[in-house]
């Protein structure tokens, strides 16, 4: 049976991918592995084992695109010499994350979305970030990621 993309799913993964974030950042505070946890959300949202991902994520500068798993994992998690500026987005930690689409476009097995997500962390503070995802189903009819883009939302001086 062909797996067949739809804007259900597309819903389904970006809810995952949030509780992902959020489980990433509880294991932190709770004294777990939150590396393999971390290593495991970048394995299963995200397409570096079947391609080029094209990750430039919210609050980089020095080392603007994360083209490879070690640079992705380090984004989430710290803890990288390589990467200093790095202070592990999904350990913060956030307690929420909710997407708002302002469009899916679906062209057979590849998807972008475009929109806004929000992050809210313990105290109840909200950060929202605009974000482009492009999806696509591997061979395996897993739906990864292969284009993240994030950055926060444009104020004027």
């Amino acid at each position: 049976m062909k797996k067949i993309l739809t804007k259900k799913k597309i819903n389904s993964i970006q809810k995952m991918w949030g509780d992902g974030i959020v489980e990433i950042g509880n294991t932190y505070v709770n004294n777990g592995d939150y590396q393999s946890v971390a290593e495991d959300f970048v394995k299963k949202f995200y397409g570096y084992q079947e391609g080029i991902v094209l990750f430039k994520p919210t609050l980089a500068s020095v080392e603007q695109f994360r083209d490879t798993f070690e640079k992705a994992l380090s984004y989430f998690i710290s803890g990288n010499p390589k990467y200093t500026e790095d202070q592990g987005f999904a350990i913060r930690p956030w307690v929420k994350v909710k997407f708002r689409n302002a469009g899916i476009i679906i062209i057979k097995n590849h998807a972008v979305a475009m929109g806004n997500y929000y992050f809210t962390d313990k105290t109840g503070y909200e950060v929202k970030v605009e974000y482009t995802f492009g999806y696509f189903l591997n061979q395996n009819g897993e739906l990864k990621i292969n284009l993240h883009h994030s950055s926060l939302p444009y104020t004027s001086a």
